[in-house]
């Protein structure tokens, strides 16, 4: 399996680590908007002796039609901005190319022209795309049909520099029906990510906790998206629709 994956921040880096660790996919190429790296080895930069693991290019002089012609791709995985769909939506979608956006928040527009290229191709997308976090989303909402009446609270803790409230804890909220104004920030030193939901029975209570430890769990998350959407056609899909059938 190809992969191109668009971003190349630190949980950019952190995926692209994973990946060219993993012998089941090859990481074709990575694109990122500064040039300060162009055409360099990704494996190199990230200090992993192998052969190949592809090279980094600057959106703002490599075409995507060139792109993708000299270095063919079956899935393409974002992790740069809501503006970046923007750069190859139109030439994925054309090309059958798949997507997986883990993209946190997306404009209206943005969010738009994404749903529509799913008539020409698979795509995919996660707020949060680490595989503990939504299996914990998952089995929240089973729990609420369970109990209906019972207390909820949400809790998101994340480093010191993160701005507003989590996608995570957001799209939580958004499917246990919590109003936004309900949901618990912790900003703290530097911490990767955490999420707490509580649910309050009487004499007793239930905590579903998941933490992300390092980036490299959105690299996991990626792995198990891409190998489950392998046999998938055109349409839009997301995380709970790929870990249903596993409850079944």
């Amino acid at each position: 399996m190809k992969i191109g994956l668009m971003g190349f921040g630190k949980t950019g880096k952190a995926v692209a680590n994973a990946l060219l660790q993993n012998d089941s996919v090859s990481l074709e190429w990575v694109i990122r908007r500064k040039k300060l790296m162009d055409n360099r080895s990704v494996a190199e930069f990230l200090g992993i002796e192998m052969e190949g693991g592809g090279h980094i290019f600057s959106s703002d002089t490599k075409k995507i039609e060139l792109l993708l012609e000299k270095h063919p791709v079956d899935i393409i995985i974002d992790f740069s901005s809501s503006e970046g769909i923007h750069y190859y939506g139109n030439e994925a979608a054309n090309c059958g190319i798949k997507i997986i956006s883990a993209i946190s928040h997306y404009e209206e527009k943005d969010l738009e022209f994404l749903t529509s290229l799913s008539s020409r191709t698979t795509v995919f997308w996660s707020p949060n795309i680490t595989l503990g976090v939504n299996f914990l989303l998952l089995a929240s909402k089973y729990l609420k049909k369970i109990a209906p009446f019972a207390d909820i609270e949400i809790i998101e803790e994340h480093f010191k520099q993160k701005e507003g409230i989590s996608g995570t804890a957001l799209k939580i909220a958004e499917a246990l029906e919590i109003n936004k104004s309900d949901i618990n920030t912790v900003r703290a030193g530097g911490i990767v990510g955490k999420h707490e939901i509580i649910f309050g029975f009487p004499y007793q209570t239930v905590r579903l906790i998941h933490e992300s430890i390092s980036r490299e769990a959105f690299g996991n998350g990626v792995l198990f998206v891409a190998q489950n959407l392998e046999n998938k056609g055109p349409g839009f899909y997301n995380f709970e629709e790929l870990l249903e059938p596993y409850f079944g």
